[in-house]
């Protein structure tokens, strides 16, 4: 029942079908720049109940209208124009995406009121720095940080909606197809900003298997065969790529990258501000999303440290939103989770205690691998750990500054370290597919500024002088940890470098400068 679903919390495929079938009653509306809002609102009522709306801007203002009923939208749809080709000429796609303009816009715009407006983007790091010195604690900056960073209410609906109008596309051509969102856009752990990744879905399974048990006869589609599922899937999405380029309202820099290991149609999508990747149907991306989301909702300090460290990660480069030899979010983030599954009491269940929870209808064998593990997270008994973000943020630096990388791999799984397979400077097992290194991209002088970075962090974590650093408004606490190493006080670090020898000091300052790939040689090992 509904109360019942309210009560607990929701397991990842209700949210997602919830919010699916939310986008399906939503339109997307430009405004005039002068605009009375009641009086918007009063028109737009008059085809039908409005559940929730919000605006925000780009490149002028725009209103997400939800409705409580899909058919409200046809009853707009036949009140709205085709645009006068002029100078253009229209292709005639009927989407949700509409602009209103006045009609007198003189009188009309001096009743005109400046409306709030979500925004849609994170603050920049030097803003966010001044925000975290009043807090009184490292625990509360990185929930100020949490807060600034993660994905609102209202961006959440404008990625489903995204999703919900490339779906109008899939239909044309596949009536039963869905186009959902995976990773950061639904995992809990995506930030304002970051790319939408969504999917085109075929499978209706459960329908069918009904069906088919009645009757005499094994009934099947006609179905164009090829010789390869990958073929289909660059089939499918050359056309639909195509179909965006040429039709597709707002969609623009349509490339198809056929040729990848999982081939995608990477688009930006003008009216809702988002860069999209479109692939086809990825089970395994689909559980790692799941996973994800599931140790988000377990505890708070979860989110707050993996949004904290990926944060200074990508302050210090050691991400960056280039593919290369760089450890990447998703890497970090399981190097959080794994670090989270070794706290005494555990913060987090392994993977395969979640397995053990798992019952019939979660029991996913995809490709070979299985990959089920529970999804009511009702039946994950909560920790006993009660350490606080502070000690938890000092001992992950703590932790993987004097992690032995050489010989142990991350596996989290287990949840404990494991020889490493393979020689791959960091070895991190992928949750599904037990054979693949997901860092496997990892170069040793990357790995090698990771752990000097962690390490130069511990060290400014453990000695830092709070409440003098108060006393002078100087940034403190995370706050300190967020200014690039070197640019704040150089003389400092060559004091603290007093008493180790030449050679590490050395290897210290390559490594943050990354020149030598022979740094930290003894802490990494080759």
């Amino acid at each position: 029942t509904d109360a019942e679903v309210n009560t607990r919390k929701k397991t990842f495929t209700e949210v997602q079908t919830e919010r699916l079938e939310q986008a399906e009653r939503t339109v997307l509306i430009k405004c005039p720049p002068k605009l009375n809002e009641k009086k918007l609102l009063q028109y737009l009522s008059s085809h039908g109940n409005i559940r929730s709306h919000f605006f925000f801007e780009n490149r002028g203002i725009h209103a997400l209208i939800e409705f409580s009923e899909k058919n409200s939208i046809a009853s707009l749809q036949d009140a709205v124009g085709i645009p006068s080709a002029a100078e253009h000429h229209v292709v005639p796609f009927k989407s949700r995406l509409f602009t209103f303009t006045l009609k007198n816009p003189v009188s009309q715009a001096a009743e005109g009121t400046p409306v709030h407006l979500s925004p849609q983007s994170h603050i920049p790091v030097k803003e966010l720095i001044q925000k975290l010195s009043h807090a009184d604690s490292i625990s509360n900056q990185m929930y100020i940080l949490l807060n600034e960073f993660q994905l609102t209410e209202e961006n959440i609906k404008l990625r489903f909606l995204a999703c919900s109008l490339v779906r109008d596309f899939a239909r044309a051509y596949f009536p039963d197809s869905m186009v959902k969102p995976f990773g950061s856009s639904v995992n809990t752990f995506g930030k304002l900003g970051c790319d939408v990744d969504m999917f085109l879905d075929f499978h209706d399974v459960r329908k069918h298997a009904t069906k088919m048990k009645k009757g005499p006869f094994e009934m099947e589609y006609q179905m164009k065969r090829l010789p390869s599922e990958r073929l289909a899937t660059q089939k499918i999405l050359s056309v639909i790529g195509d179909c965006l380029d040429n039709f597709g309202p707002g969609c623009v820099s349509v490339q198809k990258i056929l040729n990848a290991r999982c081939p995608l149609v990477k688009f930006s999508h003008q009216p809702t501000g988002f860069q999209c990747d479109l692939s086809v149907s990825n089970s395994i991306a689909i559980k790692s999303s799941e996973l994800l989301y599931i140790y988000g909702c377990l505890d708070p300090r979860v989110r707050a440290l993996v949004f904290t460290v990926r944060c200074w990660a990508r302050v210090h480069g050691l991400t960056n939103s280039v593919p290369g030899t760089w450890i990447t979010n998703f890497s970090l983030t399981m190097m959080v989770m794994f670090f989270l599954q070794k706290r005494s009491p555990p913060i987090i269940p392994t993977l395969d205690q979640l397995k053990e929870l798992a019952d019939e209808k979660d029991k996913h064998i995809i490709g070979g691998y299985d990959c089920s593990f529970v999804s009511d997270l009702s039946k994950i008994k909560p920790t006993k750990n009660t350490e606080t973000l502070d000690a938890l943020l000092s001992d992950f630096f703590e932790y993987f500054g004097n992690f032995d990388f050489r010989k142990n791999s991350i596996n989290l799984r287990k949840g404990k370290e494991v020889n490493k397979p393979e020689s791959s400077p960091l070895y991190i097992w992928n949750p599904f597919e037990q054979d693949l290194n997901i860092s496997k991209n990892v170069n040793q002088p990357q790995l090698e500024k990771f752990v000097a970075m962690a390490r130069e962090s511990a060290w400014i974590l453990q000695k830092e002088e709070k409440t003098q650093r108060m006393i002078n408004k100087e940034p403190w606490g995370l706050a300190a940890l967020l200014i690039p190493f070197g640019k704040s006080n150089p003389s400092k670090m060559k004091n603290r470098m007093k008493g180790m020898g030449s050679e590490t000091i050395r290897s210290l300052l390559d490594s943050l400068k990354l020149n030598n790939a022979n740094s930290l040689q003894k802490a990494v090992g080759k």
